[in-house]
């Protein structure tokens, strides 16, 4: 049974962290009265822990589609933090712990170090559901992982990249968030098969999914004078910030052009990037998990087992020779 009367949580966790409740939100846990005297079912409280909604046009689509999910109307007592430290992250979820919600979503900013506080939110009764990245922590410390497959995201595009069949790879690998499931993904196939087939990586630095970093790095590699043919950017930002620096130099990029450009998420206007051959590939990673793990938390609520505890979306990758207007509106986030 869930406990009735317990306060929302309205403190800042960390000075770089913010923490406020869902937009919709706004009822107490213990139920609300009717007209006639009886009380309607209690809300189910959530303590949601994600990465910051300004990181990306992916990340902003993910916290609208939880907000709109985890609300008063849908029966739902929703609490949120953003941050994109692990440390941050953690103390959040032991706030939320502390203040005895029902469930713990969390989107971990890094795959490690969650073994401690996940044992004390087992130990509280309080369900654990992953979405969107992984951990790496024991299944039994989570009921369910709603999430991308970063490393088939990663080999998706590498092998597109490979199947281009270039003179030579002279490649500008700009990096997620240094530990991410999504940048452990992206980076393990590229750097596989770089290896694999002598590719060249000019550089290969963190741009923590900053346009303004990617710019940096890619002007920073202009300025040198080495030579470069290939930008694998792990996600449309920092594609974005990329073609600014050749957009600035001069550079040529796009189908046929002197600079294959490679970016992940499908932000709608990356994928009109694509139709008109500006870039090359992009890689989608679907941010829609709210449904999925509300249909979770709901077979849950009636007593039932989850049988299936990692659950994948699926997922594709676009070229820019091929996709269509009809792409571009139906996976365009």
């Amino acid at each position: 049974m869930r406990k009735l009367g317990k306060k929302l949580m309205a403190t800042v966790v960390a000075a770089t962290m913010a923490l406020g409740l869902a937009a919709c939100s706004g009822g107490k846990d213990t139920g609300t009265t009717t007209a006639g005297g009886n009380k309607t079912a209690e809300k189910i409280k959530v303590g949601i822990i994600n990465n910051d909604p300004n990181e990306s046009g992916y990340r902003t689509a993910n916290d609208k589609d939880l907000k709109a999910m985890f609300c008063d109307a849908n029966g739902y007592d929703a609490s949120f933090a953003y941050s994109l430290k692990n440390d941050e992250q953690i103390t959040a979820a032991q706030k939320f712990i502390q203040d005895g919600v029902d469930y713990l979503l969390l989107s971990a900013a890094d795959t490690s170090g969650w073994d401690s506080v996940l044992k004390d939110a087992q130990n509280a009764g309080v369900k654990v559901i992953l979405f969107d990245r992984t951990i790496d922590a024991d299944e039994s410390l989570y009921v369910a992982s709603i999430v991308s497959d970063m490393d088939k995201e990663g080999e998706t595009a590498a092998n597109w990249l490979k199947d281009q069949n270039l003179s030579e790879y002279n490649i500008i690998h700009l990096q997620g968030v240094m530990g991410s499931a999504a940048q452990q993904g992206r980076s393990g196939a590229l750097d596989k098969l770089a290896k694999e087939n002598g590719w060249k990586i000019v550089t290969q630095q963190t741009a923590e999914w900053s346009a303004e970093k990617a710019q940096q790095i890619v002007q920073s590699v202009i300025d040198s004078g080495e030579s470069f043919n290939v930008i694998y950017a792990e996600n449309d930002d920092m594609a974005k910030g990329a073609v600014e620096a050749l957009d600035k130099a001069n550079i040529s990029h796009g189908v046929g052009k002197d600079v294959v450009v490679m970016g992940f998420d499908c932000n709608k206007w990356a994928l009109e990037e694509l139709l008109a051959k500006n870039w090359n590939y992009d890689g989608q990673c679907n941010p829609f998990q709210a449904s999925y793990i509300d249909e979770v938390i709901k077979k849950l609520e009636k007593g039932e087992t989850i049988t299936q505890k990692v659950i994948i979306m699926e997922e594709k990758g676009f070229d820019a020779s091929t996709i269509t207007k009809e792409d571009v509106e139906k996976y365009g986030i």
